[in-house]
């Protein structure tokens, strides 16, 4: 059963941290909200009865971006909307997607189960373990997925998160209107302040306030401005009005994905794994330590926030001798230990070469094959945690009292504040990108030493030579290793059976590839003799380039060429009777 958590954090009037304002208290109930609940210059013309709903959109994790049309739900039809802005929710906002005055009919949905009051006032409480515990039901994701026609296994399997944007149904200049904390902050701009001069209670502060974030996540960040003032446009639009729903299977200490490779032997490879589980900043870091064939690797430092994950490699070259291998992983930090185990196929690609041709070859029972659909990636991409401090200086200094005595001997007493700055920040998270792309080319031509060959036109029996070129480029090239090895598969072998691994004759980050030399070419040339039997057509030969190496896996490429048979060997003998 997977675990839903709520990454919400609402504002909440507690009396008891009215009494005693030091108090400690659980998730949710840290910062207080006691500002005044009215509508600023309200009137007849601009007030707020206390309706409200919240927008509901999915939000892919990946790129941040929806991928639902947003629904809108509240406990009772909002009466009379005559203005909204359409269903738009943050994210395509900030995306540079511009405020648009809507007259249609405003829709929404009426949920089964009524929603706990979500904008706060001074008459009216909102409890955030009922809100959370509201949307994080598996009835309120189940009626989501329901609405959205979002299967509710995708949704669930941490690829996806939801955004709640609080929404308030006021009367404006006179004018039933429908808004998101967002949209009022940018519809305020665009009035030039005139909505936060008549109801900056609500505009500004109670329903931004309602909902933001208590860590930082899809690129918003936690807000840890004042919870009592009004908030300003750029900060509304930035970091309040929002909150997140997350899935993940648990929340537990740091764990390590392992899987399965399968490596060509004497070949610099990455062997990668996924970390997740709580949290790792630089005060608790996270370490991956990986022993591979009892070479002890290391990896420090791997710093990834709350419900996410990151990847972390190592380097190294396989042996050079065909076996398999138990890569044994293991995870520590914040004082718990996971463990993993990686099996390393390693395969030797170069004991098959095709026997030695002969001229008396036959195979009448030959019938052309399809070129196999070998893996094939041309671009990785993967992503970095990189932890950042944020600084919030507190002065938690103290009041020194002290007595002195005049001149008439009255005694007077009087206190000095010792100030004492504290840091009490936290570290936030950004996510570097990065990303790799592969290129590769081959070419066959016919051997310099068939004597009948004319341009790309052949006889069979003859031998062909190939050039292969293959490039990787990346932003992090120490990520990535460069291609290593080509292989080349043939028609006659059903393009199965025996292949050539080609030599590289040049590495790098622009490697290039030839057939090794063929012990059974009188001149030791870099060929392949194609059968003297092959029938008259197109000779295609499918070469694989492989082994360039990303921490999310390895980039290959799957190429033809070809050239034409016509006629064999033998139509370049000929016999003579002398007289």
């Amino acid at each position: 059963m997977k675990k839903l958590i709520c990454n919400i954090f609402l504002i909440l009037t507690l009396m008891t941290a009215l009494l005693f304002p030091n108090a400690a208290f659980a998730e949710g109930q840290g910062n207080i909200d006691n500002g005044g609940g009215g509508m600023g210059n309200s009137s007849k013309e601009n007030y707020w009865t206390g309706d409200d709903g919240v927008r509901v959109t999915v939000v892919r994790v990946n790129d941040k971006k929806p991928v639902t049309v947003p629904i809108d739900f509240t406990n009772k039809k909002p009466s009379s909307i005559r203005v909204h802005f359409g269903k738009v929710c943050k994210s395509t906002y900030l995306d540079s997607r511009s405020l648009t005055l809507n007259t249609s009919i405003y829709t929404y949905k009426i949920p089964d189960k009524t929603m706990p009051k979500i904008i706060r006032t001074k008459s009216r409480q909102a409890d955030i373990k009922e809100i959370k515990k509201y949307f994080c039901s598996e009835y309120m994701v189940t009626t989501i997925s329901n609405l959205t026609g979002f299967n509710y296994e995708i949704l669930t399997n941490g690829d996806y998160k939801i955004l709640l944007e609080p929404i308030a149904y006021m009367t404006f200049m006179g004018i039933n209107m429908a808004m998101t904390a967002t949209e009022a902050a940018l519809y305020d701009q665009q009035l030039s302040g005139e909505l936060r001069r008549r109801m900056v209670s609500l505009s500004n502060k109670n329903l931004p306030l309602a909902m933001f974030l208590e860590v930082s996540d899809l690129g918003y960040p936690a807000w840890s401005g004042s919870t009592t003032t009004p908030a300003s446009d750029e900060d509304i639009i930035s970091s309040l009005g929002i909150g997140i729903v997350r899935f993940s299977e648990t929340e537990e200490p740091p764990e390590v994905n392992d899987s399965s490779y399968t490596y060509r032997v004497n070949t610099e490879v990455i062997t990668a794994v996924t970390v997740r589980g709580g949290k790792s900043d630089p005060d608790n870091p996270v370490t991956v330590q990986f022993n591979i064939g009892g070479v002890f690797y290391s990896v420090g430092n791997v710093f990834y926030p709350d419900g996410e994950s990151q990847l972390a490699w190592v380097k190294w070259r396989t042996p050079s001798v065909p076996q398999t291998m138990k890569i044994n992983v293991s995870v520590s930090g914040n004082g718990n230990s996971d463990s993993g185990v990686i099996i390393a196929r390693i395969v030797d690609l170069s004991r098959n070469d095709p026997p030695n041709p002969l001229a008396d070859d036959t195979n009448d029972s030959f019938s052309p094959a399809s070129i196999p659909a070998r893996p094939e990636k041309t671009r990785a991409d993967w992503s970095i945690w990189r932890p950042w401090w944020q600084e919030n200086w507190v002065d938690e200094g103290l009041w020194n009292s002290y007595f002195w005595t005049d001149s008439e001997g009255k005694e007077h007493t009087g206190s000095t504040w010792i100030e004492n700055w504290v840091d009490r920040g936290w570290w936030e998270f950004n996510l570097d990108r990065y990303y790799a792309t592969f290129s590769s080319d081959m070419s066959i031509s016919c051997d310099s030493k068939n004597p009948t060959a004319n341009g790309r036109t052949m006889k069979s029996g003859y031998g062909i030579n190939e050039a292969v070129t293959a490039s990787v480029s990346s932003n992090q090239s120490t990520a990535v290793t460069y291609p290593q090895n080509a292989v080349s598969y043939f028609p006659e072998f059903q393009y199965k059976t025996y292949w050539r691994l080609l030599e590289k004759m040049q590495g790098g980050s622009i490697a290039k590839f030839e057939f090794q030399k063929n012990p059974y070419s009188t001149y030791k040339n870099r060929t392949h003799f194609t059968p003297i039997w092959m029938p008259d057509g197109s000779y295609i030969v499918n070469t694989w380039v492989l082994d360039s190496w990303t921490p999310v896996g390895m980039l290959s490429m799957n190429l033809t060429d070809s050239l034409m048979i016509r006629g064999s060997l033998w139509d370049d003998w000929h016999s003579a009777i002398r007289s």
